[in-house]
């Protein structure tokens, strides 16, 4: 008998509350190791809110998230050794180069020198920075400066890789170029990458969740989704622009 494959990434009834606003309400999934999973909806859906939770830069007003099995409230530290998280507009700063960069994040995360050497010599090469490693990244363009990101990211080798719509601002040819690293790194972490963009899904996920309201409308297959045709149909339904198919069933445990 095959072994259950391990969680990586799981939110838990997580809910955010602004006073009345409501950005989060209810979100539950499990992503399992080795998955890519594609998290989409609308401009303001509740993607970023449900990311910046389950990497513990914002606490929930309910719910719990985990990261490999870690609370990413109570075992931040041990969570946090085992994700990479890059932003939508990460924070680069403008005057380091990207070496330098690499070497501050490496020593702020206690990487041993030796092995800090090696890491930076691996993502540059994966991230392709050779041309721009000494140039100051406020010099950079769009497209390298998500290169940075990524690997900053990257850096401590994690499990768990999550993106906030890491194609943003990209022309298409680095479009192209973002996802075929991402199709390489699914090859050994679980990740979720976040998107309003249909033909993402397409080119990347395994599974699809979609979002809408700040509450989770479909978790399944993109092919389940489209059924044998495009994205943008069900898109519009479920996310209110007209009758749809079923929304996910609440989780009642």
């Amino acid at each position: 008998m095959a072994a259950t494959p391990k969680i990586m990434i799981e939110a838990r009834g997580l809910a955010k509350y602004y006073g009345p606003f409501v950005a989060v309400r209810d979100v539950t999934f499990a992503i399992p190791e080795g998955q890519i999973v594609a998290f989409l909806g609308p401009n303001g859906a509740g993607k970023s809110t449900t990311m910046r939770i389950l990497t513990g830069y914002l606490a929930p007003s309910g719910g719990t998230a985990r990261i490999a099995g870690f609370d990413v409230r109570t075992q931040r530290l041990e969570a946090a050794k085992r994700l990479g998280y890059l932003p939508e507009n990460g924070p680069l700063y403008d005057d380091m180069t990207p070496v330098g960069l690499l070497k501050f994040f490496g020593e702020a995360r206690c990487l041993p020198p030796d092995r800090l050497s090696q890491r930076i010599d691996l993502v540059v090469e994966q991230c392709a920075l050779h041309d721009v490693l000494e140039k100051p990244i406020g010099k950079l363009s769009r497209g390298y400066r998500q290169r940075v990101g990524l690997a900053q990211a990257l850096l401590h080798d994690p499990e768990v890789l999550i993106m906030d719509e890491p194609t943003a601002g990209l022309d298409p040819n680095q479009i192209r170029e973002f996802r075929e690293n991402i199709k390489v790194l699914g090859k050994t972490k679980t990740i979720l990458i976040s998107t309003h963009i249909l033909q993402e899904v397409s080119a990347v996920g395994d599974r699809v969740l979609l979002i809408h309201n700040g509450k989770l409308v479909y978790d399944g297959k993109p092919d389940e989704l489209r059924k044998g045709g495009s994205l943008e149909e069900p898109f519009y339904r479920l996310t209110g622009y007209g009758k749809g198919i079923s929304p996910v069933k609440e989780d009642t445990d």
